[in-house]
């Protein structure tokens, strides 16, 4: 399916990835909580959707 070199380069580049992404975050964090102070709330308002979505699927199915 996937040779060795493939996987080691796969486990490389996420573990190198995820190393920017939170170095970037951590750098940026000040500005996100000014920014983004509500964004929690859009989050739990669209899992919710998801959810009642979800529920009306599988009570009328």
């Amino acid at each position: 399916m996937f040779s060795k070199g493939q996987i080691i380069f796969g486990i490389i580049f996420f573990l190198v990835f995820a190393t920017i992404i939170a170095y970037t975050y951590r750098k940026d964090l000040k500005i996100h909580k000014r920014f983004y102070a509500g964004s929690v709330w859009i989050l739990i308002a669209f899992i919710s959707f998801i959810l009642f979505i979800s529920a009306i699927k599988f009570f009328f199915k």
